[in-house]
């Protein structure tokens, strides 16, 4: 789920189902991505598990990751917000 404000350079990037929110592959990996990261369409942001299935959470635009505002490990319901990303 993609939310743009209205000027279009912000787009928020929503939880398309509930679960658990996983910024990284693995708890020894480095995450997905960091704020200040530059992203491309259809990269991977993060995982949502439901059921002890994973999701691929990916961008939906090239830009540039502005916040993240879901916590590792947190549990999200759908339509949650989960980053924010800028476009040029």
């Amino acid at each position: 789920m993609v939310d743009a404000d209205k000027s279009g350079k912000r787009i928020e990037v929503r939880a398309p189902m509930s679960g658990v929110f996983y910024r990284r592959p693995g708890p020894e990996e480095p995450s997905y991505v960091e704020v200040g990261d530059e992203v491309m369409k259809k990269q991977v942001l993060a995982l949502l598990e439901t059921m002890k299935v994973f999701q691929k959470v990916k961008s939906p635009t090239d830009g540039k990751i502005v916040e993240i505002i879901a916590e590792n490990e947190m549990p999200l319901k759908d339509g949650d917000l989960m980053f924010i990303i800028e476009t040029e």
